[in-house]
């Protein structure tokens, strides 16, 4: 029995990813040129998203910027895009509809199958981004956040486990305890 003869992989350039994306019936992030398919998240994590869309809303409108929540996507190099949970944008939008470049804030909810890409390989591609201010990684497994901040050249970590979570790009701060309303954290998985 013969094989299939042996084809070179390329890497899928972002104009052919983009492409593809608008009639895939499945999101895809793209690293480094790989096609990553995502997975539906749990209650708890759209609950979390929901709650934070409702509180951080405002605050992006005061400041006259655009919040996306989960299906705007974020080029954060030629041929890396991926889908953050939310995102803060005060930039003036890049010439493409489909995707933003600048984002001042990213937000990310942790679950057990994206913990480990949030915290490694996003944590620095977000924070190479010459516009981001901060990373926000909250908890879909526990009452926690973890804010990453940028101040003059230094990257700050924080972590927070009650109390007000300070949002330096959008001038303003939530209660962390608000981003849980109405979430049953007891009836994981994340």
């Amino acid at each position: 029995m013969m094989g299939e003869a042996a084809r070179r992989l390329e890497p899928l350039s972002l104009e052919a990813y983009l492409e593809l994306e608008t009639r895939s019936p499945v999101k895809h992030e793209l690293v480094e040129g790989t096609l990553h398919a995502m997975a539906g998240a749990s209650r708890a994590h759209n609950l979390i998203v929901t709650n934070l869309a409702l509180l951080l809303g405002p605050l992006a409108r005061r400041r006259g910027c655009r919040l996306y929540v989960a299906d705007m996507k974020l080029k954060v190099g030629e041929r890396t895009v991926y889908y953050p949970d939310l995102m803060a944008v005060c930039a003036p939008p890049p010439e493409n509809p489909y995707y933003e470049e600048a984002p001042c804030l990213v937000v990310e909810v942790l679950s057990e199958s994206t913990e480990g890409v949030d915290r490694r390989e996003k944590l620095w591609r977000y924070l190479a981004l010459p516009s981001l201010q901060a990373y926000l990684l909250v908890s879909a497994l526990e009452r926690r956040a973890e804010l990453y901040w940028k101040k003059g050249g230094e990257v700050f970590y924080q972590v927070l486990e009650a109390g007000e979570v300070p949002l330096p790009c959008l001038e303003g701060s939530f209660p962390l305890e608000e981003a849980y309303a109405g979430v049953d954290l007891e009836g994981r998985p994340g």
